[in-house]
C-alpha cells in the first residue's frame, strides 16, 4: 500500500513538472523574436546583477592558482565547449551537467561522484570565498545543478536541455555553495588557463534546476 501510495505521489509530481515545462514551451513558442531577444536580455541582466553583488562582497577577489588536477580538470572541460547538453550523458559528444564536472575531474585522475547531489553530499565542502579553479559550484536548494570554477569569477558548465557547455559566470544561477575534490593537493607556483574558444560565453546561463530527466 505504501509502495502504491509513494509511486502515485511520484507519478503526481512527474506530471507536474512536465504540465509546467509544457507550458513554459507553449508560451516560448508564441514568442515573437524581438520578445525572446527582450526576455534574454532580461535574464542576462540578472545574472550581471548576481555577480556584480558576488564581486562586491569580496567572495571572489583572491587569485589562486589549481592543483595538477584541478588543471587538468579545468583543461577537460574548456576542452569540451559547444557540445550540447544531453541529460543523462557523460560525453565524449555530449553532457548534462554532473556529466561534464565527473567526467573532467575523472580525465584528472580522480574519479568523483557521478551527481550533483553526490558530489555536494561526499566532496569536502569549501567556503565560496575561498574558491581555486578546479572546485566545483553546486546550484539549487536541492543541489540540482554543478559547475567547474575555472577562476576569473567564471564557470564551464552544462546549462540545461537545448544549450550548449558554456562559460558562464559563477553567479548564474542560485549558489548552494561549493566543494573540492581534490583538498589535500598543492596548489601549482604558476598556472595560465588555456584560451577559451570563440564564442565561450553565447548562450543562457540558466542551470536546469530538476532533478528528474525532461520530457
Amino acid at each position: 500500500d505504501e509502495q502504491r501510495k509513494l509511486a502515485a505521489r511520484q507519478k503526481k509530481q512527474r506530471d507536474t513538472v512536465r504540465g509546467k515545462l509544457k507550458e513554459v514551451e507553449t508560451l516560448l513558442a508564441t514568442l515573437s523574436g524581438e520578445q525572446l531577444a527582450q526576455l534574454a536580455g532580461l535574464e542576462q541582466r540578472g545574472v550581471e546583477a548576481a555577480q556584480r553583488e558576488l564581486v562586491a562582497s569580496g567572495a571572489l577577489s583572491s587569485t589562486r592558482p589549481p592543483t595538477r588536477q584541478g588543471g587538468d580538470a579545468i583543461t577537460y572541460a574548456i576542452g569540451q565547449i559547444g557540445k550540447p547538453y544531453v541529460w543523462g550523458a557523460e560525453g565524449p559528444g555530449s553532457f548534462d551537467c554532473s556529466g561534464l564536472t565527473s567526467q573532467a575531474w575523472a580525465a584528472a585522475g580522480r574519479p568523483i561522484p557521478r551527481t550533483s547531489q553526490e558530489q555536494w553530499k561526499q566532496l569536502p565542502k569549501v567556503p565560496v570565498s575561498s574558491l581555486r579553479p578546479g572546485d566545483l559550484v553546486i546550484y539549487f536548494p536541492k543541489a540540482t545543478h554543478v559547475a567547474l570554477y575555472i577562476g576569473d569569477g567564471l564557470v564551464v558548465q552544462a546549462p540545461r536541455p537545448g544549450t550548449k557547455v558554456k562559460v558562464s559566470p559563477v553567479a548564474s544561477n542560485p549558489l548552494l555553495g561549493a566543494v573540492r575534490p581534490d583538498p589535500a593537493g598543492d596548489p601549482l607556483s604558476t598556472y595560465t588557463r588555456p584560451a577559451l574558444p570563440e564564442g565561450a560565453r553565447d548562450g543562457s546561463d540558466t542551470g536546469y534546476g530538476v532533478d528528474r530527466a525532461p520530457e
